[in-house]
């Protein structure tokens, strides 16, 4: 359940505008993510104290800023509202991977600025890695708001730190070893993908560490924002949500 009170039309609209933002936003990033998941990088963190580089798709780089959103969206809209964003995340990757192969399956014209070699080089990989990605977003986003509201109940709405970090170390451990695994069977070595799984995953359980205190601010002024005191829980009977949508 949402965990608003019956409020005025001005309060509503905010709840309905933000879900709504909220939801494109994590679209976009998620889209985001599989356009450019196809790039290797090293990430040097040694001013944290890492002596080797962290070997990373670049998708992997604002991803964890899909979890953060998830999380918000959890906390404020409840486990139902949150899947049907996911849902719809893994509707929008299904049409993305549509359009590009319609992008390849039309031959460039003399003078296009981008021609079929690169377009396939950039692109033709694409189906690949979207679905390896859909497989394991599907799983790990589902994975995520499952935990999050059980650390919610556990601890009876408290600890915010607790069900941020709790849900997403965790889904994120599923989503890097799917998405790697789909990836490089058969292409790379073993040693090759338990290295990319642990610096995949320990980058983003860095990230999810990080943007803790982001998460704290964003619920407080998000509580701020639709009027909401600081004892309501996702337990309340009242879901002004499922009622206007």
């Amino acid at each position: 359940m949402a965990i608003f009170p019956v409020v005025n039309d001005k309060i509503n609209l905010r709840i309905n505008y933000t879900y709504l933002i909220l939801s494109g936003l994590f679209v976009a990033l998620l889209i985001v993510c599989n356009l450019i998941a196809n790039k290797f990088v090293l990430v040097d963190l040694s001013f944290l104290g890492f002596s080797e580089p962290f070997i990373l798709s670049a998708g992997v780089l604002p991803y964890p800023l899909t979890f953060l959103i998830t999380d918000v969206l959890s906390e404020f809209y409840g486990k139902k509202r949150t899947n049907r964003v996911i849902i719809t995340g893994l509707i929008a990757s299904v049409i993305i991977l549509g359009v590009l192969l319609l992008g390849s399956a039309f031959p460039s014209i003399e003078g296009s600025p981008v021609n079929d070699e690169e377009y396939n080089i950039v692109f033709k990989n694409s189906w690949r890695v979207i679905g390896a990605s859909m497989i394991a977003y599907l799983f790990a986003q589902l994975v995520d708001v499952k935990l999050f509201h059980f650390w919610k109940g556990l601890t009876n709405g408290k600890h915010l730190w607790l069900r941020n970090n709790g849900s997403t170390i965790v889904s994120q451990l599923v989503d890097t070893i799917l998405v790697v695994s789909v990836l490089f069977i058969g292409v790379k070595s073993f040693d090759e993908i338990q290295s990319m799984i642990f610096d995949g995953w320990l980058f983003k359980v860095l990230a999810a560490l990080i943007d803790t205190p982001i998460f704290y601010l964003l619920v407080f002024l998000g509580r701020k924002y639709f009027k909401l005191s600081s004892d309501h829980t996702a337990d309340l009977e009242t879901d002004i949500i499922d009622k206007q949508m």
